[in-house]
């Protein structure tokens, strides 16, 4: 797929990869081999009819192919973007045995840029008309993130009214506040929110589940299921010396203030942030690859991402990482953070790392980090983003103590359904799997929606 050149979409926020034209995606769904037993749609979390909506590209049918992809996937433009197909859809196509495979996430993307919807319905179904909205049946999703958008799209085509509890000023979750513009632009999630708006779809911002929304609430007001997708955004920190300098920040609050608060878009937006000179990133999945690039393009003279194994044991996608070295990103694995160093006002000025080595494999065949005794080195910094991971926040939690919780603090919910110990009361995403993938919470969104639905019609 065409891309912006490194050294000119390091210094924008616009989308890196500029998407197919009509020839270059027939031409890639020609290479699908249509196989009669398709393993690339048991890869998918939501199980797409992959072959069948390339089919319909191969006959420039787009109308057909969108419809095909509507009829699981609830954020088709989105997962085109976002998901990691290597792992997913593409790690078991029959051709990526011996060549490459076929691209189904760009075909994806390409599909649901294209096609054009006469109406709200179509756009969130694939299908021009949806089911009369109902008064008797109603629904509450508390989070507004990939999980509940799901739930939401799907009942909302089913005439069930949907009302959708936001903690922050805008819907989304960690579609607008976690990926930066120029790996998903704003617009794409405005256009899939919009529609499910003018579906009957109630959106209520700046609602915080546990505090001016509880599940108590919700059930005295009469909804007849509610759904908990609130994810998983309290930060982990390391639990270093000088972790409290001014400098020191969380991927979560950094990427917030950037993506959420449009502190990219200065001074479009007045919302300015934090501005590093000399910036290093502590973790090797993509929320650190996200932080890496979005430092780089706010203006950073140096971006290094530091990470206590090597550089093929990083969790981030393979793409997000050859985009973050080929926009002048540094890698500097085998370290671990030991101390961060400030100045007599309390900024940082520094930060200490201790050089490691691989360790003997363990039972898993895995290779600990271990140290090198008495090796170190001080990184001269003015600005961390640490990006080593989340875990469940309790304001929601603590307020429903009748929440069976796993014992990472996660909810227990069924596997099948997504219902949860209370009766009625349905969860998915991150706040029940941990941090996980975008398209992991859909796929957990669409099974409640499913099982709701059933109850309710």
């Amino acid at each position: 797929m065409p891309e912006q050149p490194a050294d000119v979409r390091a210094g924008n926020f616009r989308e890196v990869a500029l998407g197919y034209s009509m020839e270059q995606a027939l031409l890639e769904a020609g290479r699908c081999l249509q196989c009669k037993v398709p393993l690339c749609q048991k890869g998918c979390p939501v199980e797409i009819d992959i072959k069948g909506f390339i089919a319909k590209i191969c006959e420039k049918d787009l109308d057909g192919a969108y419809a095909v992809i509507r009829e699981t996937n609830s954020l088709p433009a989105v997962c085109g973007r976002v998901c990691p197909q290597e792992t997913q859809c593409e790690g078991n196509c029959i051709l990526g045995k011996k060549f490459e495979p076929v691209a189904i996430g760009r075909l994806e993307r390409f599909v649901a840029d294209t096609f054009m919807a006469k109406n709200a319905c179509e756009t969130v179904t694939g299908k021009q008309e949806c089911s009369m909205e109902r008064d008797d049946r109603k629904v509450a999703c508390i989070g507004a993130g990939p999980s509940s958008l799901t739930v939401a799209g799907y009942l909302a085509s089913k005439g069930i009214k949907v009302t959708v509890f936001e903690a922050l000023h805008e819907p989304g979750g960690v579609l607008i506040y976690g990926i930066p513009e120029f790996r998903l632009p704003k617009s794409i999630v405005a256009n899939e929110v919009a529609a499910m708006q003018e579906l009957g779809v109630d959106i209520k911002v700046n609602w915080v589940g546990g505090k001016t929304v509880t599940i108590q609430d919700l059930q005295q007001e009469g909804f007849d299921a509610i759904f908990i997708g609130v994810g998983a955004g309290l930060p982990r920190f390391l639990n270093v010396p000088g972790e409290n300098l001014v400098g020191v920040f969380s991927a979560n609050e950094y990427l917030t203030r950037v993506n959420l608060g449009r502190a990219y878009d200065f001074p479009g937006y007045d919302t300015p942030t934090y501005m590093g000179k000399n910036v290093v990133v502590l973790g090797g999945g993509n929320v650190a690859m996200d932080a890496a690039r979005t430092a780089k393009r706010m203006g950073a003279d140096s971006v290094s991402i530091v990470y206590r194994r090597t550089q093929d044991a990083m969790p981030a996608r393979l793409e997000e990482l050859h985009h973050a070295i080929e926009e002048g990103v540094a890698i500097k694995a085998l370290c671990g953070p030991i101390a961060f160093n400030g100045d007599d006002k309390g900024n940082l000025v520094s930060m200490d790392v201790q050089k490691m080595c691989l360790g003997e494999p363990d039972e898993s065949g895995r290779r600990s980090p271990v140290c090198l005794e008495g090796e170190t080195e001080t990184i001269p910094c003015d600005m961390a983003v640490i990006a080593v991971g989340t875990r469940p926040n309790p304001i929601l939690l603590e307020a429903t103590p009748d929440l069976e919780l796993n014992k990472w603090g996660y909810i227990e919910a069924d596997p099948e359904t997504g219902e949860t110990s209370m009766p009625n009361v349905f969860a998915g995403g991150d706040i029940v799997t941990g941090a996980a993938t975008v398209i992991s919470a859909m796929g957990a969104g669409r099974r409640a929606a499913m099982e709701i639905a059933r109850r309710l019609l």
